[in-house]
């Protein structure tokens, strides 16, 4: 099991079965903070929904990884839609609310670039978030990315509302 140490007490520890309570009870508890702009919020309503999260997330290639603080959980962050034939990924993330403004999603996020640089062989990675959620895009903007433009309806939120994503874009050798 991959382990990345951010710093002292704040880790990235790949999601294995043992995780799933810990996501559930971070659903669960946060609904309407973290349901406002992740669309999988509506749609976990037992243990069983993140178990099966988790074991699809074994069963593929793309790696995740729980953010860990001081032993406690506090988020998620890891790939999705890689793409080794056009060597990109996206990163997405989510962190419970108790855990911002702590500059913890910002390294996670920081390590997770180097890891698709050099573990995935990646020569792009973008990064994704609803127009309006300032927390999320700040990420992107502090790290150096580009921003390339606005997704139109680019995704699905709760209650069947379509919700415009900024894309940002970031390549190996500096900004897209």
């Amino acid at each position: 099991m991959k382990i990345i140490r951010l710093s002292s007490g704040i880790i990235l520890r790949q999601l294995h079965a043992p995780d799933a309570p810990d996501i559930f009870q971070a659903i669960d508890t946060q609904r309407t903070y973290l349901g406002r702009w992740l669309p999988f919020v509506e749609s976990t309503r037992a243990l069983a929904d993140s178990e099966a999260y988790v074991r699809s997330v074994e069963e593929g290639s793309e790696p995740v990884f729980t953010i860990r603080v001081d032993g406690a959980f506090a988020g998620l962050v890891g790939f999705r839609n890689t793409d080794l034939k056009h060597l990109s990924t996206e990163i997405g993330y989510w962190l419970r609310e108790e855990f911002q403004h702590r500059g913890i999603m910002t390294g996670a996020v920081s390590r997770l670039i180097d890891f698709a640089f050099e573990e995935l062989g990646v020569e792009r990675v973008t990064i994704r978030c609803a127009v309006g959620n300032e927390r999320s895009r700040n990420i992107p903007r502090r790290l150096g990315f580009s921003f390339e433009g606005v997704e139109r309806n680019g995704e699905l939120l709760a209650g069947g509302v379509f919700t415009d994503l900024e894309v940002y874009g970031y390549r190996r050798y500096g900004q897209v």
